[in-house]
């Protein structure tokens, strides 16, 4: 849970109880191998009275338990602290045009319920929310938690999106929504407090918040999934940009594009979005003759299918061929990328990825540092996400988390 950032500095002002709180369960839950409240008092600035009435508080909630004691020179042992990870749960959701994807986290980021349903592109909104609703009261029930330990719930939606309304505008793949007020309707489901998020920003989110070395506070996240994005992040904090939508970059250029209409058949595929596309890949590979069907009638489940398939034959000539299209475009987005962004860690995740995982990584960290147009005086590592397919809802639970127990400055405001 170690987002590589430096304990918070608390406050001894006692008009501040709820910050300092936040400050403390943050270095508990940092220190993974327990603190004491001497060690915790020495890294937050805090007195040694404020930390023992606020760690009371704590262990009386269930968020906190002591584990132990250890010596440490001479003198009385210290009694260890830990996060109690059962002491509260939050829900994340990842609304995809393919798939659906709930999940339940404890206190420490693990996963402790998991569920999938398939998307309805096409579906009516409602009927969607009304599945995503039924499924997360049952996710919480089979798991056996009380609903009264559950801090909230986590969305995250392609975009665009609008954060501050809560509302999901108009996704490119999701026919069936226009002006959804997503955040709101799951609130009043729930009785929760609701965090909406891009899909892409909350995969960026999961990975600093399961960084426990602290080793990319500067990052690009490639997100492959039914549509593909990108989650930045810079000096340990996610760029959301202007609206919170930053991170489409299906529009980026990686071939050959002639003509003047870059709308026409023909020169889709000079664009990275369309490159990328799982359906697209299915097609031509239908038209190789690798697999049968006609791509664009499939359902997602069906292009899923089709797409693992192919996949699995990739030692067919014609599969190889598709696949070092993927790698030349993804070489050539991520140069542009690493360049403009300056960071040194590209991490790949989603549901798509997987099946190109050994071809990525084995050959684009060259073609994007060993370019003549590289020009970062630094290495970049590429890696595979270690969260798996299920990064963007655990993204989104730890929106949860992250809003509900990490210390922010505007906590120190007083209303009037």
């Amino acid at each position: 849970m170690d987002c590589g950032v430096a304990v918070r500095a608390g406050s001894n002002l006692p008009a501040v109880g709820g910050y300092n709180q936040a400050v403390i369960l943050d270095a508990v839950r940092r220190a993974t191998e327990g603190v004491s409240r001497v060690e915790v008092a020495a890294s937050t600035g805090l007195s040694a009275q404020t930390v023992t009435n606020i760690v009371r508080r704590l262990m009386d909630d269930g968020l906190v338990v002591e584990a132990g004691t250890k010596v440490n020179g001479v003198g009385k042992p210290r009694t260890i602290l830990r996060l109690e990870p059962h002491g509260r749960f939050a829900v994340g959701v990842h609304l995809d045009p393919s798939v659906i994807t709930l999940v339940l986290l404890d206190l420490a980021g693990e996963v402790v319920a998991h569920r999938t349903l398939r998307t309805t592109p096409e579906a009516k909104a409602s009927r969607t929310v009304a599945r995503i609703v039924r499924a997360v009261l049952a996710l919480i029930s089979r798991a056996g938690v009380s609903p009264s330990r559950v801090m909230g719930v986590g969305i995250a939606a392609p975009g665009p999106i609008d954060v501050t309304t809560g509302v999901v505008l108009n996704p490119p793949l999701l026919t069936g929504w226009h002006d959804v007020p997503l955040r709101d309707e799951l609130a009043d489901a729930f009785g929760l407090p609701v965090i909406l998020e891009k899909d892409v920003t909350a995969a960026a989110i999961a990975e600093l918040w399961m960084d426990t070395a602290g080793e990319r506070s500067d990052m690009i996240f490639m997100y492959c999934g039914t549509g593909v994005g990108v989650g930045a992040v810079s000096r340990g904090e996610v760029m959301r940009g202007f609206s919170n939508n930053a991170g489409d970059i299906g529009s980026v250029i990686v071939g050959d594009v002639s003509g003047d209409d870059a709308d026409e058949p023909s020169n889709r595929r000079g664009r990275l979005g369309w490159a990328l596309s799982p359906r697209l890949m299915v097609e031509e590979a239908i038209a190789r003759g690798v697999v049968a069907g006609d791509a664009m009638t499939m359902t997602s489940a069906e292009v899923a299918s089709a797409f693992a398939e192919m996949m699995v034959s990739d030692s067919d000539p014609r599969v190889a061929g598709l696949v070092d299209d993927a790698v030349t475009d993804i070489a050539q987005a991520m140069l542009i990328l690493v360049n403009l962004l300056d960071v040194d860690h590209v991490v790949f995740g989603g549901p798509y990825f997987a099946p190109l995982s050994d071809a990525v990584l084995s050959r684009v960290p060259d073609m994007v540092m060993g370019s003549s147009l590289y020009r970062l005086p630094h290495a970049v590592t590429f890696s595979e996400s270690a969260i798996g397919d299920d990064v963007a809802a655990i993204g989104a639970a730890c929106l949860v988390l992250d809003h509900t127990l990490s210390p922010r400055a505007q906590g120190l405001l007083i209303p009037r």
